[in-house]
């Protein structure tokens, strides 16, 4: 529990009791931060040789969804985060329940293989899917696509593709905000990645 002390694209900043801590979190709890906000966070720390990583979560079944998707073995926590930034963590019980390889496949980074492996590895440990709900808040200026087009290549995509990922996205949703958008666009990259 702590201020917000700064939100980026992929990352903010949390100060609790004098101590700023920086963490990693999907679009849909980032775009619920905003600086100067008292909030709780669930967390998830990844301890590796090199580094101590911290992720953040507004919600408890995201969380829950990624400490499952990092069981997976070939699943780290970057692409945990991809995955709950395609899919909320119902419609990713959908896609697992359902056995849907093909949408699993959207995911960066996430070919076949990764996926036949997620399917058998995570099997029924996400439950079973609850039904999902959509927010429509307005659409988003181009501030708002180019934060997504950094993101897309802060995860590995190039910019010509990123940008064009993003104007298809935008135009196909024009409603959608920045996690929306991110999603959508991701959704489009992994068809071309399949």
């Amino acid at each position: 529990s702590g201020t917000i002390e700064e939100v980026r694209l992929d990352q903010a900043t949390i100060e609790v009791s004098g101590v700023g801590y920086s963490f990693f979190a999907t679009p849909t709890t980032l775009s619920a931060l905003k600086v100067g906000d008292q909030v709780k966070l669930l967390t998830y720390l990844v301890v590796r040789e090199d580094a101590w990583i911290l992720f953040g979560f507004i919600k408890p079944a995201e969380r829950d969804v990624f400490s499952k998707l990092i069981s997976v073995s070939g699943i780290g926590p970057k692409l945990a985060l991809a995955a709950l930034a395609v899919f909320t963590p119902e419609e990713l019980r959908t896609v697992v329940s359902q056995q849907d390889l093909e949408s699993l496949t959207k995911i960066p980074g996430v070919g076949k293989k990764s996926a036949q492996r997620i399917l058998v590895e995570i099997g029924d440990k996400l439950g079973e899917p609850r039904g999902t709900q959509a927010a429509n808040l307005g659409g988003i200026g181009s501030v708002g696509r180019e934060e997504v087009c950094h993101a897309l290549e802060q995860l590995g995509w190039k910019t010509a593709l990123a940008q064009k990922a993003v104007t298809q996205a935008a135009e196909a949703n024009p409603q959608a905000q920045v996690p929306e958008l991110l999603r959508a666009a991701l959704q489009l990259l992994g068809k071309h990645h399949a």
